[in-house]
């Protein structure tokens, strides 16, 4: 990408004539990076152990403080000009092509937590593509877990975990039985709205760089470090569907992540390989990402819910690799 390198290394040069600024702005008027973050909350941050949610008034989208596009703005000062849409609950579609209801602190899993914003309904955002000019250097995207339906998988398995005993695997019998859609045919649909959207993203911002970035490992290598019944990891969920969660969900829908956008020739930003040991059921500051729940209190306080998401080690973490690919040029 010669012009977006060349661009890297003019503001680079003018910013060295004011390193102290905080503005985006050089010192001989050179204009950071014009950069779009997209996504969904694992980009926003969305949870309290992601830092505070700073938008005023709240759209409902539940960006964080501590989620790594504001950790990379923060870092890399008058090198970014960020614009950040990202928003919880997104999915590919909402990102690329349709508007999208925010729901804030709702939280919504059948027979696991049904809270309801107090500041809802939130109006309408519309497609997170809009915010993307055709002067766009820079634009990053993190999504695809909603589009596949993890929240609702992750759902039914800490459901339909108890009906199971030791070395069971409901979750998974449930999902192959053909009853429901299968993961195959999920991550199919994935992989064609992701292509879609990142054909989109091109026509928008022709000369802009692309990065994708794919998810964390929430889930350790072997389940039998995880407790059953913790709610501060995964519940209720079985060994054997964590064990099947990581390596038939997680790890095939980054690959498809990273498929779909080699064949773009976009970068793909690899969170996964870093935090293998950083999973749900790490203990202290090992943890990068949050279980079911984050802390034990009232259960009807959206701020002790985490529902797997990362925390602000985590968050951190992902704000290393992909500030790396955009200064890799």
């Amino acid at each position: 990408m010669p012009r977006f390198r060349a661009r890297v290394a003019a503001i680079a040069a003018a910013a060295g004539l004011c390193l102290l600024s905080t503005s985006t702005t050089s010192a001989n008027g050179a204009a950071g990076l014009e950069w779009v973050a997209l996504g969904d909350s694992y980009t926003a941050g969305a949870i309290h152990a992601a830092g505070p949610t700073f938008e005023e008034p709240r759209d409902g989208c539940q960006r964080t403080t501590g989620s790594y596009p504001e950790v990379i703005k923060r870092d890399l000062g008058p090198l970014v000009s960020l614009r950040n849409v990202s928003c919880g609950n997104a999915t590919v579609a909402d990102v690329s092509h349709q508007d999208q209801t925010p729901i804030g602190y709702g939280l919504h899993i059948p027979g696991v937590v049904d809270i309801n914003d107090p500041d809802a309904p939130f109006n309408p955002v519309p497609p997170q593509l809009d915010a993307v000019r055709p002067s766009a250097d820079l634009v990053t995207v993190g999504v695809g877990g909603n589009s596949l339906g993890f929240g609702e998988i992750l759902g039914q398995c800490i459901s339909v975990g108890p009906e199971g005993g030791f070395g069971s695997s409901p979750c998974r019998d449930y999902y192959t039985s053909g009853t429901t859609h299968s993961i195959e045919e999920r991550l199919q649909r994935v992989r064609n709205e992701y292509d879609q959207m990142l054909t989109r993203i091109h026509a928008k911002a022709p000369f802009a760089k692309i990065i994708t970035v794919g998810y964390p490992a929430v889930i350790p290598e072997s389940a039998a470090s995880c407790l059953y019944g913790n709610i501060l990891q995964f519940a209720t969920i079985r060994h054997a569907d964590l064990n099947w969660l990581r390596d038939s969900v997680l790890k095939p829908l980054n690959t498809v992540i990273e498929q779909v956008s080699a064949a773009h020739g976009d970068k793909f930003v690899d969170i996964y390989t870093s935090s293998r040991e950083h999973s749900v059921c790490a203990t202290g500051s090992n943890k990068w990402v949050e279980g079911v729940k984050e802390t034990l209190g009232n259960n009807e306080d959206p701020n002790t819910w985490a529902l797997v998401h990362p925390n602000a080690r985590g968050q951190a973490n992902a704000a290393v690799h992909v500030e790396d690919a955009i200064l890799g040029g």
